[in-house]
Order: structure tokens, then C-alpha cells, then sequence
């Protein structure tokens, strides 16, 4: 499903992400771990079209996606929920999950500016998708509540939501159980494995190392803006270059 090769940015001299080689299957769950600094999020940030590589190619499915903007990739399929809580002010909770759904919508803008009966049969599917993925992520109850009363864990939640109501085929979640309870990691972890057996493919940045574990098939580590390693999760904790990297060498 998605093919990185030799991806590669910096800022102010510095990289942050250098040449970098990555493969995910169709269907696969791929975790992504390293310290604070290691290129996660600007890795992701490459993957979705929010920041331009210096060099490298994404391919996606084997079309290269590299010099499409974000909106773009995200009609291809590619969806990302952002380490920080981003919601569409001024709306409820159920509104800005359906912006992720309109992604889906046959009906375009001269439908709704002549109010056919396309665009209000549109409307009523992206309302009812909207509410299936609130459902499946436990806030459907709240879904008339302004999205900015939520606390944050549930806005990253809905941010959740909204990315399943795309309907991707590559999904990037850049630490989304950051802020949640005990209960709340639990529900999302559910998402996840659901969504695995609907054969999406998803890519999990994520501190919690058990988390990562439980539900990657493969794990990346990547540490100043390289991969260290990649396997199985069990090998991954065990390779001396990640334990170097987490809790750096022994003095001699």
C-alpha cells in the first residue's frame, strides 16, 4: 500500500527526516516509535502533504503521490489525525466529523446551490456515516455538543472519527491515545483492531510501547531522522540499537 524511498527534509541544516525506506502492505498495522526528536510526526507530515520532502518519492498503491497537495492525497485515500487536537470551530461535534465524510460525496457544489435531490440524499448519508464513526469511537452522545466544550481526549476522539468518515485507505495516527483515560486508550484500541479486520491500512505513531505492541504487526524505530530498525514488535524491543536510543550507551 504505501512505498517511501529515500525521503529526506531538514530545517535550519538540521535533519529531521533523512533518507528514509519504508514498505507497509495492504491491510497492515505499522507502528512507529523513537524518542522525542527521532522524525515521527515529520515523517507523517511527508506521507500526508503537509510539509514537501527535499527529495525522496511516496507512492501509494504504486502511484506516486509525492507532488500532490493534501487535499489530493486525501481523495486518493490517505488520512492523518494530527498529535494536536484540530477541530472546526463553532460546530458540533457531529459537524466536523462530516467534514471527513464529504470526502465521500457524489454530489458537488452546483447540486447544493440548486438544492437538487442529489445533494440533500448526499447529506443524509454523510450525516448517517458521521454518526457510525461517533458511535464506534464512543461519542455519538455527544454529538449535538459544541466540539470545542469537549475535553481533549475526546476531541482527539472525534478527530478519529472524522478520519475513519473519509473512508481511507492509509490511515496515519500521530499519537491519538495521547490525553486518554484508561477506558478511553481501550475504545480506541477496539477502533483500531476493527478497522484492521475492514482492511485498512494503518500507520501508529505512539509512546506507549505495550500499545504499539498490541496492535502492530510491525514496528519502525526511527532515531534522528533515521530508521534504526524494523520487525516484529517482541524483536524490535530487543535490538540493542533501539535500547541505545531510548535509554542511550553505557558509560565505560
Amino acid at each position: 500500500m504505501l512505498h517511501v524511498a529515500g525521503l529526506t527534509r531538514s530545517f535550519g541544516g538540521v535533519y529531521a527526516v533523512r533518507d528514509v525506506a519504508l514498505d507497509v502492505a495492504d491491510g497492515e498495522t505499522r507502528g512507529v516509535i523513537g524518542p522525542n526528536g527521532a522524525g515521527k510526526s515529520t515523517l507523517f507530515n511527508l506521507i500526508s502533504g503537509h510539509l514537501p520532502p527535499e527529495r525522496g518519492r511516496v507512492e501509494l498503491a504504486g502511484d506516486r503521490i509525492d507532488r500532490l497537495p493534501p487535499h489530493r492525497r486525501a481523495k486518493r485515500g490517505v488520512s492523518i489525525v494530527f498529535q494536536s487536537a484540530r477541530i472546526f470551530r463553532h460546530m458540533t461535534v457531529r459537524e466536523n466529523v462530516m467534514v471527513g465524510a464529504h470526502l465521500r460525496a457524489r454530489s458537488g457544489f452546483p447540486s447544493a446551490v440548486l438544492r437538487l435531490p442529489s445533494h440533500f440524499a448526499a447529506e443524509r448519508t454523510i450525516r448517517a456515516l458521521a454518526e457510525e464513526a461517533l458511535d464506534r469511537v464512543g461519542l455519538l452522545e455527544w454529538a449535538d455538543s459544541d466540539a470545542e466544550s469537549l475535553p481533549l481526549g475526546q476531541q482527539r476522539a472525534m478527530q478519529v472519527a472524522r478520519a475513519v468518515c473519509a473512508d481511507p485507505r492509509l490511515l496515519l495516527l500521530d499519537e491519538p491515545a495521547s490525553g486518554l483515560r484508561a477506558q478511553e486508550r481501550e475504545r480506541l484500541a477496539r477502533v483500531i483492531e476493527e478497522l484492521k479486520s475492514t482492511g485498512v491500512t494503518t500507520m501508529l505513531i505512539e509512546h506507549d510501547v505495550a500499545f504499539v505492541s498490541r496492535l502492530a504487526d510491525r514496528v519502525t524505530v526511527m532515531d534522528l531522522g533515521r530508521v534504526i530498525a524494523a520487525g516484529a514488535p517482541d524483536d524490535v524491543r530487543s535490538d540493542p540499537k533501539v535500547i541505545t536510543a531510548y535509554l542511550g550507551s553505557e558509560e565505560p
